[in-house]
């Protein structure tokens, strides 16, 4: 369980300071934070899980979140920006998950484009990013994390294998240690991207936590599927795909690896 006393202690003086909402169990913490956005919620309110029993990924995929296991949180962010600017928010979203676990863990993740966290070839947590726009500029976002801390036991018909922190670590990693790093990094690398030069080198920060991005063959899942090497990522952050009819420039879907590879 966590200490939420602790945890508004810790969060003193951040912009999530007395907006964190706790759940025991709920459906899903960015379907929680999405309602409450529409309602007119705060800039930097939390909505944080204990158990979600419809738990979402990207392309509504189930998140498996059983109660006491992982880290299921969302984050509302009222960020004023322009909807151009809508594509760099996963990418430093990951770099702040992936910050946050080396604090937390000193363990490495392998960011796989857009918003997937890795240790290796198993995915350790991932990343749902929703929003809703007015006027040209993004009304909100919804930054929701979810990160595999206890778990020993995992689906098999997993589309990536899954590891957790503590399987990796060999040790038990604090929830509550993770979650305020993670809430600590998060405001530190949306804060800045109301700076157009911090937008314009977000994309090769991210790509100095990835293996995926040069040279690797993968399969693109959604509507732009496709086979190809990837070659980057664009100035937007969108991902760079050769294939044997073109280049591809990826601005929505997932990769794996190609099963030639």
């Amino acid at each position: 369980m966590y200490d939420l006393a602790a945890l508004e202690a810790a969060l003193k003086g951040s912009i999530f300071a007395r907006n964190v909402h706790y759940f025991n169990s709920t459906g899903s913490t960015n379907t929680n934070a999405m309602e409450a956005a529409g309602a007119g919620a705060a800039n930097g309110s939390v909505y944080l899980a204990d158990e979600q029993t419809a738990g979402r990924g990207r392309g509504d995929h189930q998140w498996e979140s059983a109660a006491g296991q992982g880290l299921y949180v969302s984050v509302l962010l009222r960020l004023g920006l322009p909807v151009a600017h809508l594509s760099v928010v996963p990418l430093a979203a990951g770099l702040a998950a992936a910050n946050a676990i080396a604090t937390a863990t000193a363990l490495k993740i392998d960011l796989r484009w857009p918003n997937d966290l890795l240790i290796g070839r198993r995915k350790v947590g991932g990343i749902l990013v929703e929003s809703r726009t007015e006027r040209g500029e993004l009304a909100f976002v919804v930054i929701g994390i979810g990160i595999n801390v206890h778990q020993r036991d995992f689906s098999p018909a997993l589309s990536t294998p899954a590891t957790s922190l503590d399987i990796e670590t060999g040790r038990a990693i604090s929830r509550q240690s993770l979650l305020i790093a993670l809430l600590e990094s998060l405001q530190r690398e949306t804060s800045m991207l109301h700076d157009p030069a911090v937008v314009a080198v977000t994309p090769s920060l991210f790509a100095l936590h990835s293996t995926w991005l040069w040279n690797r063959e993968v399969e693109v899942h959604g509507p732009q599927a496709c086979t190809g090497i990837t070659d980057g990522l664009d100035e937007h952050g969108f991902l760079r795909v050769r294939t044997a009819q073109g280049l591809v420039i990826v601005q929505t879907g997932g990769i794996r690896a190609a099963e030639t590879a």
